[in-house]
């Protein structure tokens, strides 16, 4: 098949895809609604206020945190991946996501005790701190070490320790609104509201598209570093655009979502699967609607197969990313 042709119909396949999966999520929950009831009210003809408020206050925001947050961290993930030029490196891996979660943790404790309620831009702020410095970390693990397997261990034992110390933080806070934070410690879209769907956006969108415009160089980067400089890239620059890049991505997703595990690794990968290509300007927006449309199906799984219970949704995103994850390494090993 022509590849120009193929990456159409891929495009149209994901949009559609994405549609039907934000249809289903809207239509869907724990709490039993008509499909007539629910067309009404996103028609604006709902005349059940409980219900109204179920699907406008709930489920449009929450799918909307999936599309906008799914999307922010596979593109994260992405970039992660470019510049450690290492398949399984992401956010989660690495510890980065850890980091942001564990600075997100004490902030919200330390402001929960002086009576104060953390805003949409503090709560970023913190975790953009939390991974820029679990990347700082990492940075000075991978100066050390040649193996990217070791790599991959270090980011793991930092996220490990990251979350030891959140669980512990966690544990002996005494505020009663903890429990909110527990939950979110675990990983959820619940409890997103209108208001931070449109910070959420204001920070993926421009950061998304910031990473479209250098997909020319990412794409010299991919070739190696010499090739990169002799075309005028200049490294040192674009390593540190890539880092701030990744890290804000990864930080608006911890900072309403949490931590949400192996997105990031498994939904480039199959990216480039199903596109049959690595060049950035197809596989940044591929991610982005890959992104959205995994996390909304985890989503829905996740508050849907034990309803009223409700799964984390790393539960979920573990459950089908990890044999991605177990997929790329074998096909390392048989490579080499």
């Amino acid at each position: 098949m022509n590849k120009k042709v193929r990456c159409t119909a891929c495009f149209a396949i994901l949009l559609v895809l994405l549609a039907a999966a934000v249809i289903l999520g809207l239509y869907s929950g724990s709490v039993g609604l008509s499909a007539g009831e629910v067309t009404n009210i996103l028609l604006g003809k709902g005349s059940n206020k409980a219900a109204e408020n179920i699907i406008m206050e709930i489920r449009v925001p929450r799918a909307l945190s999936a599309v906008i947050l799914g999307g922010a961290l596979s593109v994260s993930g992405f970039l992660l991946q470019t510049f450690f030029a290492n398949p399984i490196a992401g956010p989660f891996v690495l510890g980065i996501s850890s980091g942001a979660k564990l600075a997100v943790a004490l902030t919200m404790i330390f402001s929960l005790k002086i009576g104060n309620i953390l805003n949409s831009a503090e709560l970023i702020s913190s975790a953009f701190i939390g991974s820029v410095l679990s990347m700082a970390v990492v940075l000075a693990v991978s100066g050390k070490v040649k193996k990217s397997s070791a790599l991959i261990v270090s980011g793991v034992m930092i996220g490990y320790i990251c979350s030891a110390a959140t669980d512990l933080a966690v544990t002996f806070a005494d505020d009663s609104n903890i429990v909110n934070l527990h939950n979110w410690s675990m990983g959820s879209f619940s409890g997103i509201g209108s208001e931070d769907i449109a910070v959420m956006a204001a920070v993926v969108f421009p950061t998304a598209l910031a990473a479209l415009l250098i997909s020319k160089q990412i794409g010299a980067y991919q070739l190696g570093e010499v090739y990169a400089r002799n075309l005028g890239v200049n490294i040192k620059l674009f390593r540190t655009f890539l880092i701030l890049l990744s890290s804000i991505l990864s930080a608006c997703v911890t900072a309403f979502a949490g931590p949400v595990s192996f997105v990031g690794i498994a939904v480039p990968h199959i990216a480039k699967k199903i596109f049959g290509t690595a060049k950035p300007h197809i596989i940044i927006p591929a991610s982005f609607l890959g992104g959205a449309v995994f996390c909304l199906i985890c989503d829905m799984i996740a508050r849907t197969v034990f309803a009223p219970s409700e799964l984390s949704i790393s539960t979920v995103t573990a459950l089908f990313g990890a044999p991605v994850v177990i997929s790329i390494i074998l096909s390392r090993r048989r490579s080499v």
